[in-house]
């Protein structure tokens, strides 16, 4: 049998993974570090400043008011917020935002720009990656002003807010998120219809005999960003679709599309409900331990609080959830594993085919230069997917 890469493939994509091992081991040490900094000596100066700034702000435009139009717009802000001051918060939440973005901007540039042009994965141009990060910026302040607004103001003005927020947005999770994730793509990526033709036909028959329903096959022009193959489902129920990267039709042959279609179909029959009631419960716990700390914050004037629900609460929030993230990463990985090598398992009983699943993995890993034995403690913080080496490994097991 065919070794997985060549000497000389090999020890290139060791040099590849080599810089994002080191980074994986020390950016959660930099992380904890700057949050303990934003906590114990910049949170004064921070507030300070989104105080001031936002005063200066109120007296430049305080004519807006009073306009017609300005006017309502800014009565809904002091309602969501419960009260006037929302604008030393946002400004506050926001420049913590942007202190990280701003000091991880190099490593990213290096890491997402330089270093995949480097080994030949990335055909990024300058322009659209600067937009695409402007995008990454964008997406990344609304999920502060919804934090602001949807956590602190709702805490502000209702006692039991935890449930007020966590019910409807763990039924969100159950029953309407997934929905929308095929949308979601089309913010980045261009994508339209496979066209009809000998893969569509046997794409169709295939999910026919796995008993999967869905929407429509699509192609996402990933290849003006990145020469790596995918494929995955997206949706659920009258929107699940079939996402193709246009470069999976370019490097694999039908039979291999076919076996990376079957292993996505294999995670579409996962039992996937017991995991989101865990999820959405979860959250409300989550939820719950973050009103304990604001109370306990405001009670015992924690990091320069006067009130419940005092915006520079966020650096602590930041660490908790940097905290539950780095102690259930390894937990939740280990059973994104098992389900990888579920959906393989699900994959060659409905291709009945290991040869070209087998040639499939192997092409899929040089072409996105997998590392077949990535070290072990890697794995095991959380990586989502087993190492190939391992999954063609038990793939060619009789």
């Amino acid at each position: 049998m065919d070794p997985i890469f060549t000497p000389e493939q090999l020890a290139e994509i060791k040099e590849y993974h080599f810089p994002w091992y080191v980074r994986s081991a020390v950016v959660p040490l930099i992380n904890l570090g700057l949050l303990g900094l934003m906590l114990g000596v910049l949170n004064k100066p921070y507030h300070r400043f989104a105080e001031a700034t936002a005063a200066r702000l109120d007296r430049r435009f305080s004519a807006l008011r009073t306009a017609p139009g300005s006017r309502v717009f800014l009565k809904v802000f002091d309602r969501l917020w419960g009260g006037s001051g929302w604008g030393a918060a946002l400004i506050f939440a926001l420049s913590l935002q942007l202190t990280f973005t701003v000091l991880f901007f190099p490593a990213d540039v290096y890491f997402s720009y330089i270093l995949e042009h480097r080994y030949g994965m990335s055909t990024y141009t300058p322009m659209r990656y600067l937009g695409d990060t402007f995008k990454g910026v964008a997406m990344g302040c609304m999920l502060v002003a919804c934090l602001v607004f949807g956590l602190y103001g709702l805490a502000r003005r209702i006692k039991r807010w935890w449930l007020v927020l966590g019910v409807p947005v763990a039924v969100l999770m159950l029953l309407a998120s997934s929905m929308i994730d095929p949308y979601r793509g089309r913010l980045f990526y261009e994508q339209k219809p496979l066209e009809a033709g000998p893969l569509r036909t046997q794409l169709t028959a295939l999910l026919a005999r796995a008993d999967i329903t869905f929407a429509d096959i699509v192609v996402e022009k990933t290849s003006v960003v990145s020469k790596r193959v995918q494929a995955y489902f997206a949706g659920q129920g009258p929107t699940r679709t079939i996402v193709l990267n246009d470069v999976i039709l370019r490097e694999f042959t039908e039979g291999e599309v076919l076996a990376a279609v079957a292993h996505e179909a294999g995670h579409v029959n996962e039992s996937k409900w017991p995991g989101r009631i865990a999820s959405s419960l979860a959250l409300v716990l989550f939820l719950f331990i973050i009103d304990r700390l604001l109370r306990l914050s405001a009670s015992r004037g924690w990091f320069g609080t006067t009130q419940f629900a005092d915006i520079r609460t966020v650096p602590a929030l930041m660490l908790l959830f940097f905290m539950v993230t780095t102690v259930f990463g390894p937990i939740s990985g280990a059973f994104s594993r098992e389900r990888e090598y579920e959906a393989d398992r699900f994959a060659l009983r409905l291709t009945g085919d290991p040869v070209t699943f087998r040639q499939m993995l192997v092409k899929a890993a040089r072409v996105n230069k997998m590392d077949p034995e990535p070290p072990r403690w890697q794995v095991l913080k959380g990586m989502s997917h087993p190492p190939i080496g391992e999954r063609i490994a038990a793939i060619s097991q009789p």
